[in-house]
């Protein structure tokens, strides 16, 4: 085989990889990574922080669900509104709220320890012990204060509620 059709051979051989790894380098640039969260949605979070621990709950709501509605991305503030809800009483908007974060990153422990203790505040306590089963997954060898925090809400219970009677006013009898 002589030295041009040798070179002939290859040649072809050389430039078919070169074009396809040109491709594929082209292709990987051009993919992009998650965006980052609207500037605008963080500050409201910040805001909403700032009136959930001044107290101030229903501001608080009104502030990070506009978060959530200017980037459905932000995962924190999707937490800190379920957190809102918990302190107002109601775990299963709690619940909802720690699900919409956990469809953005399912291994989020802070979502997955808020959605336990919800759930052990709804009486759902075999759902609480899979988040717990989830959070030991996630944590593997190392320590993790959120296995603590809802182990101990799981073993506390779910909250005594009793039940209230009235008793009608009776009308005298007439006899």
């Amino acid at each position: 085989m002589s030295k041009l059709e040798y070179l002939m051979r290859y040649t072809s051989v050389a430039v078919a990889a070169a074009l396809t790894l040109l491709t594929i380098g082209t292709a990987v640039q051009g993919q992009r990574g998650d965006p980052a969260v609207d500037a605008r949605s963080l500050a409201l979070l910040a805001k909403g922080r700032a009136l959930q621990a001044a107290g101030n709950f229903e501001a608080a709501t009104d502030t990070l669900e506009t978060a959530v509605t200017v980037d459905p991305r932000n995962r924190e503030a999707f937490v800190v509104l379920a957190q809102v809800a918990q302190s107002r009483g109601l775990p299963g908007k709690a619940i909802r709220l720690y699900r919409e974060a956990l469809s953005l990153d399912p291994n989020d422990l802070v979502a997955l320890r808020g959605q336990g203790e919800a759930l052990v505040a709804k009486g759902a306590v075999s759902r609480a012990k899979d988040n717990l089963a989830r959070i030991r997954t996630v944590c593997g060898k190392r320590a993790c204060p959120e296995v603590a925090a809802l182990s101990a809400s799981i073993a506390k219970g779910p909250p005594v509620v009793t039940a209230s009677a009235t008793i009608p006013a009776t009308a005298p009898k007439k006899d």
